[in-house]
């Protein structure tokens, strides 16, 4: 039987979990939604199969999100997530002897309380040792661009709980900053408006349809109509609902908008040496809310610097975990971090 690499790299996003094998790629993609039976404390299941459990469960299951805004609301939880994910890492013949290393992705905005908590779930889901890197460093990486020198680069990366905006220059990052809005504040509005403008309740998962099929930040000459439906709210009974990408549009300007104010406040933060060259190289955008209909024109209209769309956004910090998995070895025992110049090692 053949043995595989001990790495890891792990993505633990709020909406979903990416992990990266060395010479697999992305070995696990799945939600990270978890089901629990409340009354035994047994994880009914996790992933996709949980996910489509949300809103449709009886009293004694739970099907919830164990990370709120980019960290973990449920350290529990989050562990036997975790082991459940690493065991899917581990099929195929990929069998990890001793415990794996992992590098995981956390917000650039985290507490050393949440990255303490972070460190801690992994080791207790199977780890044998744990690396932290920055949300925007591993998407830079995984995006493809050349950090390594004095030239500056800026990604914006917008993930389900949190939107990373971050200036990197040699291997490092010189000014960033972490806002909690990102794609869970897109579904929230459309929730709230489609509630309050034609008294329909929906759920996370319809409110995420509309986004993903017909959302957009910039009104476009091709009007795309969807029809919904959810629980008329003074009836209870059902009801259809057509909705427009224009009025999709005004609803997600908002947060869209509070998103290129961040990417605005990091610029004026950074050297003016790094903002030329910045707008040289462009604004480059990761994380699945950056797939987003307008959100690039709207960053280069707020910024007035060319923005553009990674390839393949949503793995982005998944693969950058990847890359980053050739640091380890060469690290020194001691205090020191991928990211910030700590090594955290169970």
């Amino acid at each position: 039987m053949q043995l595989f690499s001990n790495d890891l790299g792990v993505d633990l996003g709020t909406s979903n979990v990416r992990i990266y094998e060395k010479k697999h790629g992305i070995v696990v993609n799945e939600p990270s939604v978890v089901a629990l039976d409340k009354n035994t404390g047994r994880i009914l299941e996790v992933g996709a199969a949980a996910r489509n459990m949300m809103g449709r469960t009886p009293g004694n299951v739970v099907a919830m999100h164990p990370l709120k805004d980019g960290v973990i609301s449920d350290h529990e939880m989050t562990v036997r997530m975790l082991q459940a994910f690493f065991r899917d890492a581990a099929k195929s013949k990929r069998i990890f002897t001793p415990k794996p290393r992992v590098v995981i992705c956390v917000p650039s905005g985290i507490t050393e309380v949440e990255e303490r908590t972070v460190i801690n779930a992994a080791i207790e889901a199977g780890a044998r040792r744990v690396y932290l890197i920055e949300e925007p460093l591993a998407a830079a990486l995984g995006a493809g661009l050349d950090i390594s020198g004095p030239n500056g680069h800026m990604v914006v990366n917008i993930g389900g709980g949190t939107t990373d905006v971050a200036v990197l220059t040699l291997n490092g990052v010189a000014s960033s900053s972490s806002i909690k809005v990102a794609g869970d504040s897109f579904d929230e509005a459309i929730g709230r408006y489609v509630r309050r403008r034609h008294g329909v309740v929906i759920g996370q998962t319809t409110a995420e349809d509309i986004k993903i099929k017909i959302g957009c930040v910039m009104e476009h000459t091709d009007v795309i109509t969807m029809t919904i439906r959810g629980r008329d709210a003074k009836s209870g009974m059902p009801k259809d609902l057509p909705l427009t990408s224009t009025e999709i549009a005004e609803v997600l300007f908002r947060p869209a908008r509070q998103i290129a104010e961040e990417v605005l406040s990091v610029l004026e933060n950074t050297s003016p040496e790094l903002v030329n060259d910045i707008s040289e190289n462009g604004i480059v955008l990761t994380g699945g809310g950056s797939q987003l209909r307008g959100m690039d024109k709207l960053l280069s209209e707020r910024t007035g610097i060319l923005c553009s769309v990674a390839d393949d956004p949503a793995s982005c910090i998944a693969y950058g975990c990847g890359k980053s998995l050739g640091w380890i070895s060469k690290m020194q025992e001691g205090p020191i971090n991928i990211a910030r110049n700590r090594i955290m090692r169970g």
